[in-house]
């Protein structure tokens, strides 16, 4: 285990323990925060039961949905406006303040457009991760150097060799980037959509918790949400090494 991490382990221990004393002292209020330890306690009583399981299945299909959609529809549409730079130019001011405009307001429009369901929610997530995945692969397809396509044309490569062959792998680090913020943005979108606006949902139970002074039941699914966030990061880190070692032989 390399030494960062090992000191990264050891903070985060030192701040757990930091925490349970606090609260356990007095310090910090339990009307507050509650101590690590019954967030744990709290989130195996929470799985134990069968209605929270249900809720969670249901928030993590909603995020792989907006996530899967919004890496396919960012990837095609990056590469279409890359293609066409009259309409990446016409759409450069929308793409630069897209983040101002907050996603929430529409759940009305999209109720009437796909009914009282998950629909909306997934769109909103949707809606909050597609743009990041198409501006990385516009920022990647950028970014290859103008020799490899020369060097694909020495080499006689057709269009489907250079683009699997060149243009891809050389586009790699950024689309995955891509990936990363298109799946963070899924988890920010459907969770805080379920937390405002929806009825069921991991989101939905925190905001119902908090609202009914629960504080040990919240924040166990709060301790659930960082998990499966921590998680599913890891993954991708492993895998964007495994892809750097690759690409640098």
């Amino acid at each position: 285990m390399k030494k960062a991490t090992v000191l990264r382990i050891a903070l985060l221990a030192a701040c757990l323990v930091a925490l349970e004393t606090a609260c356990r002292l007095g310090y910090v209020s339990q009307l507050t925060i509650v101590p690590p330890s019954e967030m744990a306690t709290g989130l195996v009583a929470a799985l134990g039961e069968p209605e929270t399981r249900t809720e969670v299945i249901t928030t993590l299909t909603g995020i792989a949905c907006a996530a899967l959609a919004s890496v396919s529809a960012g990837f095609l549409l990056g590469c279409l406006l890359r293609a066409w730079p009259r309409a990446r130019a016409a759409l450069d001011p929308l793409l630069a303040t897209y983040y101002s405009v907050p996603t929430f307001i529409f759940y009305p429009m999209f109720i009437v457009f796909f009914g009282m369901n998950r629909i909306p929610i997934v769109v909103i997530g949707f809606m909050f991760a597609f743009i990041a995945m198409m501006t990385s692969t516009m920022n990647g397809l950028d970014r290859v150097p103008a020799v490899l396509f020369r060097t694909a044309r020495m080499h006689r490569m057709g269009a489907a060799a250079t683009i699997f062959r060149i243009v891809l792998p050389a586009a790699a680090p950024h689309l995955f980037t891509g990936v990363k913020l298109a799946i963070a943005y899924s988890f920010v979108g459907v969770l805080g959509a379920e937390f405002i606006l929806s009825g069921s949902g991991v989101g939905y139970q925190i905001a119902f918790a908090f609202n009914g002074f629960d504080n040990q039941r919240m924040y166990a699914l709060i301790l659930l949400v960082v998990v499966v966030v921590s998680s599913v990061n890891a993954v991708l880190l492993g895998w964007e090494r495994r892809l750097q070692r690759r690409i640098s032989r």
